[in-house]
């Protein structure tokens, strides 16, 4: 599996009296993506390019550059470095010089693949999704076991006959943590594989 970032990460370099700064991070789907883009693009650089692949869900945008000479570089530095769950976004400040459209290529490309070659890895874990159903007297075992799976709620909605949880949890973990509610309960919790996606 490739891996994710293990914490946002920049780099900058200067390409003839251009300057290019990637900002790239882990992210959990297109919403964060377009989020972090918001949140690093500089309204008065010349352009602000990106790309980002979350699992088969990619998208680049050349903001202005010629076409095919900016995002999609920055994609290829994603895959090219092996990365899962990131978007990089990369910043131009043009300095005077055109760089013609290979040059626009290696310049982003390079920034892009540089920020990523030199960044924190954290290896991507495959996930799994569930749905709890519990009574209100196997609160404390359900909480309790949820933690030491590595299970994170998504979701907690009670009603009369008690609470209906949605987790996700690294898959390996799945059949322990099953095993662990039923002996915990009496097999009273109602466990269902969750596929509904946020």
């Amino acid at each position: 599996m490739p891996d994710t970032l293990a914490q946002p990460v920049s780099h900058t370099l200067e390409i003839k009296h251009s300057r290019f700064t990637a900002h790239a991070a882990p992210i959990d789907g297109a919403a964060a993506a377009l989020a972090f883009l918001q949140q690093v693009a500089v309204a008065d650089a010349t352009h602000n390019c990106w790309a980002y692949r979350h699992g088969q869900d990619y998208r680049s945008s050349d903001d202005g550059e010629p076409a095919g000479t900016a995002g999609r570089p920055i994609l290829a530095a994603i895959d090219g470095q092996g990365f899962d769950r990131v978007v990089v976004v990369v910043t131009r400040w043009y300095g005077g010089i055109k760089l013609g459209a290979g040059g626009l290529v290696r310049a982003y490309g390079g920034t892009a693949a540089e920020c990523l070659r030199t960044a924190p890895r954290q290896p991507l874990v495959e996930r799994a999704r569930l749905q709890l159903a519990a009574g209100f007297e196997d609160l404390g075992a359900l909480h309790a076991a949820l933690p030491a799976h590595g299970a994170e709620k998504r979701d907690e909605q009670f009603d009369s006959h008690g609470v209906r949880l949605r987790v996700e949890l690294p898959a390996e973990q799945v059949e322990a943590l099953k095993t662990r509610l039923r002996d915990a309960t009496r097999d009273r919790i109602r466990i269902y594989n969750d596929d509904l996606h946020d």
